[in-house]
């Protein structure tokens, strides 16, 4: 089933200069960028994203983190992209992200865990309109 979601790099990764490489991975895999803007984010947008964990001892780190510099901001689109994407961005932690992942080739940290991604399709639409209106 062809579905649409929301795929976020993340400071660490703009600043490394992964940007090219994150998105080949994407289209090589046979997803599509339907849209992308670079976008600098505030604790407010951050405040609604993070919502789940804005009460967390880490959560100022996060801010800190997310605040450092833009993001780019992608609508991806593909057979299972929710998943699919889930897949290939691999595990949140990154000791946890398998070699051939992005986040198990690239991450640094949990923290610093290069791109965000959709978890489900309800959460795909939402994000979505968060960041693209």
């Amino acid at each position: 089933m062809k579905e649409k979601t929301y795929i976020m790099l993340k400071p660490d990764a703009l600043k490394r200069n992964l940007i090219g490489e994150i998105i080949s991975r994407i289209e090589r895999k046979g997803y599509s960028i339907a849209d992308c803007k670079m976008m600098t984010l505030d604790e407010a947008i951050l405040r609604e994203h993070y919502a789940h964990i804005a009460d967390k001892p880490f959560f100022p780190e996060t801010v800190e983190y997310m605040t450092s510099g833009p993001v780019l901001a992608m609508i991806v689109e593909g057979e299972n992209a929710v998943k699919g994407m889930r897949t290939l961005m691999g595990a949140t932690k990154f000791e946890d992200a398998q070699a051939g992942t992005i986040r198990g080739d690239f991450a640094s940290s949990t923290t610093y865990n290069i791109i965000h991604g959709s978890d489900s399709l309800e959460n795909a639409e939402i994000e979505i309109k968060r960041f693209f209106g």
